[in-house]
């Protein structure tokens, strides 16, 4: 029971990462275009 428990919560972890990695994306190409623009970036969401 524990290794299949252990093998779901793996998998979330790995959605969770990639959702953290497209907002970090988006959040990266937001600075990106501000600072191309001469305006001060927003950090954070």
């Amino acid at each position: 029971m524990s290794k299949i428990a252990l093998a779901n919560t793996g998998s979330s972890y790995g959605i969770v990462r990639q959702l953290i990695a497209f907002i970090d994306d988006l959040l990266m190409r937001s600075a990106q275009i501000s600072i191309r623009n001469g305006d001060l970036p927003r950090f954070g969401l």
